[in-house]
């Protein structure tokens, strides 16, 4: 599948259908969504949205692509900050909070619809995901020199995504806490708690 990224102008028209789709595709689905739904959501007539998209995949691989692509733009601009190793996984932290408050239905699509692509599409969505955890590997190995295990930095990189992923699943921002005020408590939570973590797992007693 051969499709340009999102363009970063607000105003333009692919991104702002896209936008419509995803907030569709988060709330029904991929499978249960239909081309027709998204032309009327995007308020255009079907062969007004066949003009900017050829079929609904072309439309899931831009969202998908376009928000990975953004989630990329970030954590090479927080590379290129040559922070301090104690000051980068706060500051990935907090970039990909912020983002994710702003895109939540985006990333969604990105984490459970990329299986629908065909494998080309997906092969290409998931390299700049692997470009983004390589990242977050680093900035987390960079924090802790002595874990000298390259999988246990992806593994608490993974545990990490997961605890940003479903605080968006729950948390309402109308509450008593707003996305800005969550950003330090979640980077204290994960960062004081690879701090103190031991470096060989303890071991456990089992009762036969």
């Amino acid at each position: 599948m051969t499709v340009d990224s999102p363009s970063s102008r607000p105003g333009d028209q692919r991104s702002l259908i896209a936008r419509s789709a995803a907030e569709l595709f988060a709330r029904k689905g991929y499978a249960a969504t239909s081309m027709n739904e998204i032309a009327e959501a995007s308020h255009l007539s079907k062969p007004g949205l066949y003009h900017h998209f050829k079929d609904k995949a072309e439309v899931l691989f831009y969202i998908a692509h376009g928000h990975v692509s953004r989630l990329v733009d970030i954590v090479t601009g927080v590379e290129a900050l040559d922070l301090a190793a104690e000051q980068r996984l706060p500051e990935l932290i907090e970039a990909f909070m912020l983002e994710y408050a702003e895109a939540q239905n985006e990333h969604r699509v990105l984490t459970e619809d990329v299986r629908f692509l065909d494998p080309e599409a997906q092969a290409r969505v998931l390299d700049k995901e692997r470009t983004v955890v390589q990242v977050f590997a680093d900035a987390i190995a960079a924090s802790r020199p002595d874990l000298h295990d390259a999988q246990l930095h992806k593994l608490l990189t993974m545990f990490l995504f997961g605890m940003l992923n479903w605080m968006f699943t729950w948390f309402r921002p109308e509450g008593r806490f707003t996305y800005e005020q969550m950003v330090p408590i979640a980077t204290q939570l994960f960062v004081n708690g690879i701090s103190g973590m031991d470096i060989e797992p303890r071991k456990t007693t089992r009762k036969q």
